[in-house]
């Protein structure tokens, strides 16, 4: 099995930046890609982007364009989510994720909180 742990969170204001990162242990070479979704309460968990590590191929998704970033090294099984232009939406639970060769999110971290204020 794969672990997962994510850090960076933490409390922010409006406007600011934050960087998270998640490390992946364990059974690594069934990872092909990894990625980040965010859940914010009584909200279904939402896709923010993810890279492949062949290629390095990067997909975001649309609260993400323009103002995240995804990258990674594959040699240290950890990507990064670099986020800028903080808005009070994007406070939520961050959650980190692999993919296996088929494209497939398949493994998860417990999550780290990050919080915009005003």
């Amino acid at each position: 099995q794969v672990q997962l742990v994510e850090s960076g969170g933490g409390l922010v204001q409006a406007g600011g930046s934050l960087r998270l990162s998640c490390a992946a242990s364990g059974r690594t070479f069934s990872i092909y890609g990894m990625g980040w979704f965010r859940q914010a309460p009584g909200k279904e968990r939402e896709f923010v982007g993810a890279i492949r590590w062949s290629g390095g191929r990067t997909s975001y998704g649309d609260s993400a364009k323009g103002r995240f970033t995804i990258s990674g090294d594959n040699a240290k099984n950890t990507v990064y989510l670099q986020m800028n232009s903080l808005k009070s939406e994007d406070t939520a639970v961050y959650y980190c994720t692999t993919q296996a060769a088929s494209g497939k999110y398949n493994y998860w971290g417990q999550g780290t909180q990050v919080t915009v204020s005003s």
